[in-house]
């Protein structure tokens, strides 16, 4: 049996992004690669602070700090919305 197809020619599975009005936009994002796992922060601990080193654009080859909600490793790949902003770093308490 053929596939269906609509009226523009394309599969109903595929999805087409319209350029204005009410498509879907996308920013850029840019690779991040966790290079140290620094600590937990945020008032229940649910925030881990990371270094990550930059792999593209214009900031590339830049180690920042970075705050990550979620399960996150070293070597795993963050996709950043900017580059330019560093997150503050943690205070050390002591007992």
């Amino acid at each position: 049996m053929a596939n269906p197809r609509n009226d523009k020619g394309q599969e109903p599975s595929q999805k087409s992004q319209s350029v204005g009005g009410s498509g879907v936009n996308f920013t850029q994002g840019f690779p991040a690669r966790v290079e140290e796992v620094i600590g937990r922060t945020g008032v229940r601990g649910d925030v881990i602070q990371v270094r990550c080193k930059i792999l593209a654009g214009y900031d590339q080859n830049k180690i920042i700090r970075r705050n990550v909600v979620g399960p996150v490793q070293i070597g795993d790949i963050l996709m950043l919305r900017e580059t330019e902003i560093e997150a503050r770093p943690l205070n050390q308490r002591r007992k």
